[in-house]
C-alpha cells in the first residue's frame, strides 16, 4: 500500500505508451489537429489534475479506505466476509457510483458546464481521457471517498479500482481500429473505444448516451447504451457544438471554459 502512488503511475505510463503506438499504427479514424496542437494541453490539464487530487486528499484514496477500516467505518468493515468477496463486491459498487456521477455531471447544468471541458476536445484520442477539469477532479474525489466511506472498501479494492479506472478511460478513449466481431465481444464487458466515442458525439442525443468508463453493463441496466453513431464512426463530429474553435484546446481557455456561455442543449434535463 505504501507503493499506490508509484504502481498507478506505471501502470498510467505504460497504458498510455500502448495506446499511443496503437494509434500510430492502427488508427480509427484520421486526425483532424496534429497531437502537437492538443496534447500538450491534455497532458498538462492532467498533471494539474495530480497536484489537486494531493492537495484535497494528501492521504490518498487508498490511505483514506486504511482510516475508515481502522474506524470501522462501511458495510464491509462491519462484516466477515472473504477478501475476494469484499473485493469484487468494493469493484462493482465504485464503477456503479462513477457510473451515477457521470450520468450526474450531463444532468445538472452546472455540472456539465465542468465537464464540457472534457466534451469540448475537438479530437478523440488517448490523451481525451486525461482530459478533465480539476474541479471535476475534485468533485469526483469527494464522491469517491464518501462511496469508500460508505461501503468500506479495502485499501488494496481501491489500488485495483483506481488502477483499472484509469487504464480503461485511457483505452476506451484511444483512437485504435478494433475489429467488428471482437470489438462486439469485449463491450461485453468493458466499454470499447467505439461503444464510447459514441458518448462524444456533436449529437446531443449521442452525448448523453454511453456513460460508463470501465463496465459497460451499467448502460445496458440503465438503458442509456446506444451501439453506434448515426453517422457512423468516421462520418461522425466530436466535440460540442459551443467550443468547435482550435484556440479552444489551449490549456487557458480550458480552465476558464466553465464560466463562458451557456449549458446549452446538452444536459440530460434541458
Amino acid at each position: 500500500m505504501n507503493h499506490e502512488s508509484e504502481i498507478r503511475l506505471c501502470v498510467f505510463g505504460a497504458v498510455l505508451l500502448a495506446m499511443a503506438l496503437w494509434e500510430a499504427l492502427a488508427p480509427r479514424r484520421p486526425r483532424s489537429f496534429a497531437r502537437s496542437a492538443r496534447w500538450p494541453a491534455n497532458l498538462g490539464i492532467s498533471i494539474l489534475d495530480t497536484v489537486v487530487v494531493r492537495i484535497v486528499l494528501p492521504l490518498g484514496a487508498a490511505g483514506f479506505a486504511g482510516f475508515c477500516a481502522a474506524h470501522r467505518w462501511g458495510l464491509l468493515n462491519l462484516v466477515k466476509s472473504p477478501q475476494y468477496f469484499t473485493l469484487a463486491v468494493s469493484l462493482l459498487a465504485l464503477d456503479l457510483v462513477i457510473y451515477l456521477q457521470h450520468v450526474m455531471f450531463h444532468a445538472i447544468p452546472a455540472l456539465w458546464r465542468v465537464h464540457r471541458m472534457h466534451h469540448a476536445d475537438l479530437d478523440f484520442d488517448v490523451t481525451t481521457g486525461v482530459r478533465f477539469h480539476p474541479i471535476e477532479i475534485a468533485i469526483s474525489m469527494i464522491v469517491k471517498l464518501a462511496a469508500i466511506a460508505a461501503l468500506g472498501a479495502s485499501a488494496l479494492a481501491v489500488i485495483v479500482f483506481e488502477v483499472l479506472l484509469n487504464a480503461t478511460s485511457l483505452f476506451n478513449h484511444a483512437n485504435v481500429a478494433i475489429p467488428v466481431a471482437a470489438d462486439a465481444l469485449v463491450r461485453r464487458l468493458i466499454v470499447t473505444p467505439d461503444m464510447h466515442r459514441v458518448h462524444h458525439s456533436v449529437v446531443v442525443r449521442e452525448t448523453n448516451s454511453n456513460f460508463g468508463f470501465n463496465l459497460s453493463w451499467w448502460d445496458w441496466l440503465f438503458g442509456t447504451y446506444r451501439a453506434q453513431p448515426a453517422a457512423g464512426h468516421l462520418g461522425m463530429t466530436i466535440g460540442i457544438e459551443d467550443f468547435r474553435n482550435a484556440r479552444e484546446l489551449g490549456m487557458g481557455r480550458m480552465l476558464v471554459q466553465p464560466w463562458r456561455g451557456a449549458p446549452g442543449e446538452y444536459p440530460i434535463n434541458g
